[in-house]
C-alpha cells in the first residue's frame, strides 16, 4: 500500500495535484492547514482521505488528532501546534504513546523531519506550498507499507 502524506498547502492545490499524480497513492493523510473544506479535499483525491485540523483551518469540521492503522503500526496524526513541536518533540511522542501509537505524523513547522523519540517514530512531510527548511523545496512524504506490514518513509520533492 502506498500512502501520500501532505501538510500545509494553505489553499494551493496545484502542488497537491502534482504530488498525487506522481505518487498514485491508495490513501492520503493530510496533517492540516489545507485551508480547504474537507469535502473539497476528499473530492480532490480519488482515494481514501484522512485529515486533521490545523491552526489555519478555521471553518473545517475535523478532529485535532486522530489515529490510523497502517500495516502493523498505529499512527497518531496531528497538525502539531497543540504540542509545541517548534521547540521539542517529546510532548508529541508522549501523546502518541499514550494513544497506543508507535508513529506520530505532524505538520505546522513546514520543515521535513524523520526521527525517533523514545520508541515513537516521528515524521513531518514538510510543506507542499510554503517550505521553511534550507533550500526551501516543496516537500511531501510517501509511506510504503510492505507485505509484512512494515512502514518505509521517504521525503519527496516536487
Amino acid at each position: 500500500m502506498r500512502v501520500l502524506v501532505l501538510s500545509d498547502n494553505h489553499g494551493r492545490i496545484g502542488e497537491m495535484q502534482r504530488a498525487y499524480e506522481k505518487v498514485k497513492p491508495e490513501m492520503v493523510l493530510h496533517l492540516g492547514d489545507s485551508q480547504m473544506g474537507f469535502q473539497q479535499l476528499q473530492d480532490f483525491f480519488d482515494c481514501e482521505v484522512i485529515g486533521v485540523k490545523g491552526n489555519c483551518d478555521y471553518d473545517m469540521d475535523l478532529p485535532k488528532t486522530t489515529e490510523v492503522s497502517l500495516g502493523r503500526h498505529k499512527v497518531f496524526m496531528t497538525h502539531g501546534h497543540l504540542y509545541d513541536v517548534r521547540f521539542d518533540l517529546q510532548t508529541l511522542a508522549d501523546a502518541a504513546k499514550e494513544m497506543g501509537c508507535d508513529v506520530a505524523l505532524f505538520g505546522h513547522t513546514h520543515v521535513p523531519e524523520n526521527r525517533t523519540v523514545g520508541s515513537v517514530t516521528i515524521c513531518n512531510p514538510g510543506s507542499i506550498a510554503q517550505p521553511r527548511q534550507d533550500g526551501h523545496q516543496y516537500t511531501y512524504m510517501v509511506i510504503d507499507v510492505d507485505n509484512e506490514g512494515e512502514l518505509h518513509y521517504k521525503h519527496m520533492h516536487l
